[in-house]
């Protein structure tokens, strides 16, 4: 096989694979979304004008939002191939840098945006495995009290199966939305062709038309039609896996032409039959097809959800990285896969929020205003994070970067407001989740920095140390001893106790300093700096990007090239193990400085974090006052 076709059958495979993967939440949309713009509370009539009217609005905010802001702007905003909330952060923070009076404001928007992102990760699940499951309502109301407990049922066993990892079954995802999407255009092109008076939806005037006739309920009416957007953010946090083409290629071909044609069919089945408005969806080719439709939304409910949960476990390990969250435990569920991940921690908490999502709000249709604002917020917070970059990463005239910006905040704006609407009946959820998380990451920051600064406080500086320490040196041991400091910190206090306490120094002594950089990912060429100290101490730093595992053992090994090679049974790793003491201050309100203490307690153990054999450890505490 020559290397074109080769590389032909890679470049399918990956857009399969970005079917199942990044499109399954965009693509359950159709489940829910006319039925939300119609449903009763939003006083619009299922007349032939507003039917119109509302697919066409449907098709160009497909257009616009997704096709022009996503597709085609934002995917250009890779942090070296990766993206996401956080990629997309720590791209804004290098541009603007730390010095900028732009840092903490963009830094805060990342935190916003993750914060959403978890928000969404909750309702996803939920609104798509209940609308799913819903069809059966249509079918018989005498289903309607199982509703909620067979979705409860399928999220069980759905966050159960998360330790197991996707690997199995992700190879599954494609095909299976392949034929999901298949379904939605063939259904599209049946109710077309009964009513080809819908196709006057693709004249952007019939949503302009529906916007002015109804004025007031129109606005309301477009918090329901933002449902139809949800599932944007995954095309660029999916980036790193399947790069731009596939991505791209995806849409054009297969989503984008799907999404249209069921939204044009549903369009047509309802100026056939304004009575099919209590579900359009489950309506469309009469009652014998109810019961495979069920079953198949369930499973494709069931991949968009998974997309969602494992999107969750990337934006952690990535906050963790940046320093935005504690250290949680990570297991890899693919040898071979390291994007496939699990954190038990994210997962259980996430699940108990959709249960009580499930049973709090009941329907889709309940949940539905909390969906609307979780998007439209995420959407905002990415319009203006891309700014920084078009603007000050690439460069871009001033003209350019703040004319794109401004018409995308158009939409951007008009849709959130419409969205705000729905606080009380059900946004306010959402936003309570992003709340809790942004306040979780700024008390972590911030409890950091007072950490740091304690510690510098009492900084000594290492090389006068190491001048005075040599000037009577104490009894050296065979072996190496490898003391973590912190970039810029000064003498290691696991250092320190040991002198004090041991009165002994090994006879090769490593300074080592983990360094988080805002990029996905180190060469390895460029993973390790070696400086030697003199008396057989040497500075190591290891640098990482925030997608990579930690891995200190194996980082070491790459000093070799250095003339520094390690013999793992020769070598002890001292760890500082801060107790945090929160006291009344200038610091923090004491609520929050208890909340970072408890965090810090209950954080993954370094030695786990870094990857450190336990035999090899050693752990010395110390009392640091916040």
């Amino acid at each position: 096989m020559s290397k074109e076709s080769t590389g032909r059958s890679s470049a399918a495979a990956l857009t399969v694979a970005a079917i199942g993967v990044v499109y399954g939440d965009i693509g359950t949309s159709p489940l829910y979304t006319m039925k939300e713009v119609f449903a009763p509370a939003h006083g619009i009539a299922a007349s032939p004008a507003n039917i119109i009217g509302v697919v066409s609005l449907i098709l160009w905010c497909l257009v616009i939002v997704i096709s022009l802001k996503y597709v085609t702007l934002v995917l250009k905003a890779d942090n070296n191939g990766e993206g996401g909330i956080m990629a997309l952060t720590a791209l804004a923070l290098k541009s603007v840098t730390q010095n900028s009076r732009f840092y903490y404001p963009v830094m805060l928007l990342g935190m916003i945006g993750a914060g959403l992102f978890f928000g969404d990760g909750v309702i996803t699940p939920a609104i798509t495995v209940l609308s799913s499951i819903e069809g059966l309502q249509v079918a018989t109301p005498a289903f309607e009290a199982y509703v909620v407990p067979l979705a409860l049922v399928v999220l069980t066993g759905l966050y159960m199966a998360q330790r197991r990892g996707t690997g199995g079954l992700g190879k599954w995802f494609g095909p299976i939305m392949l034929v999901w999407f298949a379904t939605l255009a063939g259904m599209g092109l049946v109710n077309i062709a009964e009513n080809l008076e819908i196709l006057a939806a693709f004249n952007p005037l019939h949503a302009f038309g529906f916007l002015l006739q109804n004025g007031w309920f129109a606005f309301i009416a477009l918090g329901a039609v933002v449902l139809a957007l949800t599932g944007a953010e995954a095309l660029y946090a999916d980036m790193g896996h399947f790069g731009k083409k596939p991505i791209r290629l995806a849409w054009f071909s297969v989503v984008f032409p799907a999404l249209a044609l069921n939204y044009l069919g549903q369009g047509a089945i309802l100026l056939s039959n304004p009575e099919a408005v209590s579900n359009p969806f489950f309506n469309q080719l009469g009652a014998w097809s109810i019961y495979p439709l069920v079953a198949l939304s369930t499973v494709a409910a069931i991949v968009a959800s998974q997309a969602t949960i494992s999107g969750a476990f990337s934006v952690a390990q990535q906050a963790i990285a940046l320093g935005f969250l504690p250290r949680m435990r990570v297991a890899h569920t693919s040898s071979h896969e390291k994007g496939q991940i699990y954190i038990p921690l994210v997962n259980w908490l996430q699940f108990g929020a959709v249960v009580f999502a499930v049973v709090a709000f009941g329907s889709s249709t309940n949940l539905a205003s909390a969906y609307g604002i979780a998007a439209t917020a995420t959407m905002l917070t990415t319009t203006l994070l891309t700014f920084f970059v078009v603007k000050y990463g690439w460069h871009y005239h001033s003209f350019i970067a703040v004319g794109a910006t401004l018409f995308f905040l158009f939409f951007d704006v008009t849709l959130f407001a419409s969205t705000s609407l729905k606080i009380v009946s059900g946004g306010w959820f959402t936003l309570l989740i992003s709340l809790v998380m942004v306040t979780i990451m700024l008390t972590w920051r911030k409890g950091r920095e007072l950490v740091f600064e304690n510690l510098k406080a009492h900084l000594i500086p290492l090389p006068e140390f190491l001048s005075s320490l040599f000037a009577s040196p104490p009894h050296r041991v065979d072996g190496t001893a490898v003391f973590f400091r912190a970039e810029g910190d000064g003498v290691p206090h696991a250092m320190l106790h040991n002198l004090l306490h041991n009165k002994v120094l090994h006879d090769r002594v490593i300074f080592l300093t983990v360094q988080s950089l805002d990029i996905p990912a180190v060469k390895p060429e460029s993973r390790v700096t070696v400086v030697s100290l003199g008396h057989n101490c040497f500075q190591v730093n290891l640098c990482y990007g925030f997608i990579e595992e930690r891995n200190v053992p194996a980082g070491l090994v790459l000093c070799a090239a250095a003339g520094l090679a390690f013999d793992a049974m020769e070598t002890s790793y001292f760890i500082a193990r801060h107790n945090v003491i929160a006291t009344p201050g200038s610091g923090m309100a004491m609520w929050r400085e208890n909340l970072y203490a408890a965090m810090a307690r209950n954080a993954r153990d370094a030695a786990d974090y870094f990857r450190l054999p336990s035999n090899r450890v050693i752990e010395l505490g110390t009392q640091v006052e916040i």
